[in-house]
């Protein structure tokens, strides 16, 4: 191995995984180590791996038996898998997917230079996937890979509810929060470092502090975030649906960083397949929150996602869902199609619904929500909204406006001359089911035939 021992991570999965990586990527470099992602033979590989669904284990798992094939040809050096699927699985990932140097699991990026020096002088292979603690690595040493105007910062990690269809909390642990002032110390950090977009993440933000200090503290922890100099937008992802409470949305309405977008994963709305999944409320109390949500914000942006197949869903309770969706009037919705995932209570639940009813349902639900995804975004024309700007090809500007999360919601394409990382006033001429197109204010905009169509451009999957 070199004197300067050279790190390819790989990341497989979600934008959690994204931010283990840049800490494990900081804290290696802080140690001595080259870490690039795209590196030729490196001395090691880090595999960090997604265990959510079925079709991410498999994804995970080609990746280490590719990487275990480049050692045994000599293009990397020690092969390290981490993560999701590692704490998942445990001595069984080494069995499906053999040959790797160590088997880690969740909550080790603080150690991780231990773990490269550990694993490069051993000969034994290591299997270490103990209950996770969430060893949080140190702020300044977080290596950041993405667009340096939008950042992710994950202020906790784990889940305690008891969703029967999820995997999530048998390998990510109990919810753990960041203490408060560790997160806003990041925040200060990802705005030396450029950052403009703040989008916090946790599998369930509304629950954030309760561990720590006794209370849910999310009001208070916005209200400090809203203080950060050079953070322009702070975005919140994942809203429990019984905890987005008074004290929260009026936070959000009040604080002008914190941008009126909601994404509150539903997965349902008839009462008896959110009973099976243990899953709160119904369709009824849903509206009733939305209602309250746009009285207080009246130009909200709401997303959720919705399974469909859940096991024993009947026709009716899929109607249901339907007429659910036409009254709602969402701005965004994704879908899944039920996952039977081994481990999870609706593994064994009866009245497995077949592969095709559930394509069928997905396919109805998805062409459902196009219909009225357009209409909400021909409300917009006419309209200015602000725009951050992403790219710029063929001529036009690509960006995101505060209805659109960082790569699951649609963009805002217009003439101008903004440049990336710059937010523009934007005047809405256009509307698709996606996408938003119009000009900068005081630009004209050509013939937009000189724009390839943005679908075409970069497929998007509808989750």
């Amino acid at each position: 191995m070199s004197s300067n021992p050279n790190v390819r991570i790989v990341t497989l999965g979600c934008a959690k995984n994204e931010v283990d990586s840049e800490e494990i990527a900081g804290v290696l470099r802080e140690a001595g180590y080259g870490v690039d992602g795209s590196a030729r033979n490196p001395d090691v590989t880090v595999i960090n791996t997604c265990g959510f669904l079925e079709s991410s284990k498999q994804e995970s798992i080609e990746a280490i038996k590719q990487a275990v094939k480049d050692r045994q040809k000599g293009r990397t050096g020690k092969v390290i898998v981490a993560g999701c699927l590692a704490q998942r699985l445990g001595a069984d990932l080494a069995r499906l997917a053999p040959g790797a140097d160590a088997y880690i699991g969740v909550g080790q990026m603080g150690r991780f230079a231990e773990i490269v020096a550990l694993t490069t002088n051993s000969k034994e292979q290591i299997l270490d996937v103990k209950e996770p603690s969430h060893l949080w690595a140190d702020v300044s040493t977080r290596a950041r890979t993405g667009k340096p105007w939008s950042a992710y910062l994950k202020i906790s990690e784990g889940c305690d509810h008891q969703c029967t269809f999820c995997t999530i909390p048998s390998f990510r642990g109990k919810h753990d929060s960041k203490p408060i002032g560790r997160v806003l110390e990041e925040a200060r950090f990802l705005a030396r470092t450029g950052a403009k977009e703040l989008n916090l993440i946790g599998q369930d933000i509304t629950q954030y502090g309760y561990d720590l200090y006794k209370e849910f503290t999310l009001p208070k922890l916005l209200r400090q975030l809203n203080e950060v100099d050079g953070i322009e937008w702070v975005r919140l992802l994942y809203f429990y649906p019984n905890r987005l409470t008074d004290e929260v949305i009026e936070a959000m309405a009040t604080l002008p960083k914190v941008l009126p977008y909601i994404d509150i994963p539903l997965q349902h709305s008839h009462p008896d397949v959110l009973r099976r999944m243990k899953r709160p409320w119904d369709g009824e109390r849903y509206l009733k929150l939305f209602e309250k949500v746009r009285t207080a914000m009246p130009s909200v942006a709401i997303r959720t996602t919705f399974i469909v197949g859940f096991p024993g869903e009947t026709d009716e309770e899929f109607q249901s869902l339907i007429d659910f969706v036409k009254e709602a009037q969402l701005d965004r919705v994704g879908a899944f199609q039920f996952s039977r995932e081994p481990g999870t209570p609706s593994y064994d639940m009866p009245d497995q619904v077949s592969a095709q009813t559930k394509a069928k349902r997905f396919d109805r639900l998805m062409k459902t929500q196009a219909k009225i995804s357009l209409a909400k975004n021909q409300g917009w024309v006419g309209q200015s909204l602000d725009v951050l700007v992403e790219e710029v090809r063929e001529g036009w500007r690509i960006g995101r406006s505060f209805r659109d999360a960082p790569e699951i919601d649609g963009y805002v394409v217009f003439k101008g001359t903004s440049s990336p990382g710059e937010i523009a006033k934007v005047e809405v001429t256009t509307a698709e089911p996606y996408d938003l197109y119009g000009n900068q204010q005081g630009q004209t905009m050509p013939n937009r035939r000189v724009l390839t169509p943005l679908r075409q451009m970069e497929p998007k999957a509808p989750t």
